[in-house]
């Protein structure tokens, strides 16, 4: 994985006449959770990250500028948690993530901008409520404080924009028999609306629009003749 594709597109949006802000912002999830946290850390431009997923590198060494910056925490299989229905539990198959492994754990505290991480507390495919506290009390340690959090009972892994079919498992590239995401359909539902509230709210709070609607030609319809 290279950060140096996700530059690209920071300046592209910069550059954009209908992009205002100082900083770009982010959504991610699952394993785009690590890449967001990653160019967070990294690369500049980016002044809101919402993060639905690991503080830790995965699966994939991560490099930037030809430069090594961190080694994957990689997975064991045989931690694999089968059901009677043929569906598979891959909560805990990541190798231990906790503070010996530096080398993967992404440096959070070198960001500039500011956090909002999202974790669902009945997510079969990641440890999410494991992941964010960790991420919380590593950017505490740093005595840092440009972050909000917040956990969601009953939701499962696949948290995304509200009313949509609620899925608790599907076929993934990951393996050759379904995954289970986890969720009950209610709560995960209600999850879902309150969380594309709060990140639409983050994003406005950090986020100026200001520039954009300058480069906006205003037009006074009392002025306009045919």
């Amino acid at each position: 994985m290279h950060l140096d594709h996700f530059e690209e597109a920071v300046n592209f949006l910069k550059w954009h006449s209908k992009v205002g802000s100082k900083g770009i912002g982010v959504i991610s999830r699952s394993k785009g959770g690590d890449i967001a946290l990653s160019i967070a850390a990294f690369v500049s431009g980016f002044e809101a990250v919402v993060c639905i997923g690991c503080n830790a590198n995965v699966f994939f060494p991560l490099y930037y500028n030809k430069r090594l910056l961190l080694q994957p925490i990689l997975s064991c299989y045989k931690k694999l948690i089968s059901s009677v229905s043929g569906t598979v539990n891959d909560k805990y198959i990541l190798d231990n993530h906790l503070e010996e492994n530096n080398d993967a754990l992404i440096p959070t505290e070198l960001a500039k901008g500011q956090f909002l991480f999202v974790a669902s507390e009945d997510d079969l495919s990641w440890d999410s409520k494991t992941y964010m506290d960790q991420m919380v009390e590593r950017l505490k340690r740093h005595g840092k404080d440009n972050f909000e959090s917040v956990c969601y009972p009953g939701a499962g892994h696949l948290l995304e924009p509200p009313y949509g079919p609620h899925c608790r498992s599907s076929c993934s590239w990951f393996s050759d028999r379904p995954f289970m995401w986890g969720g009950v359909a209610k709560c995960h539902a209600a999850a879902e609306v309150h969380m594309w509230r709060k990140i639409q709210e983050f994003f406005r709070t950090h986020l100026s629009c200001d520039v954009a609607q300058n480069k906006i030609e205003v037009i006074d319809t009392n002025k306009v003749t045919e």
